[in-house]
């Protein structure tokens, strides 16, 4: 199983989400060719609810940490209520360019 959709299978489990988009930006980052290292979250849930930022990627990091432990090196998140989401209109900003410089040997 990929680590993207290891990490699809427990948010959606334990967030029940109203919607969840799972993607891999590892293309984008410094690291060789076929890895799983870095990923964008997109997560509506009404668990959120009441919960500041801060907290809610605590939650998220507490659901994946057995990814985060080995893989997984970066999480972009991007956290909402429904009726956060609801006042965005599905916008989500994209994840900043890579810092890391030099290449691959």
């Amino acid at each position: 199983m990929l680590i993207r959709e290891q990490i699809e299978d427990k948010l959606k489990a334990a967030f029940t989400p109203a919607y969840l988009e799972v993607v891999d930006e590892s293309y984008r980052h410094n690291v060789p060719a076929g890895s799983e290292s870095h990923f964008k979250v997109v997560l509506v849930s009404d668990r959120f609810t009441g919960e500041r930022f801060l907290n809610r990627h605590r939650m998220i990091y507490g659901t994946l940490s057995e990814e985060l432990a080995g893989p997984v090196h970066a999480l972009a998140l991007h956290t909402y209520t429904v009726k956060e989401w609801e006042g965005l209109q599905d916008t989500v900003f994209a994840s900043p360019n890579c810092r890391g410089a030099g290449s691959i040997a």
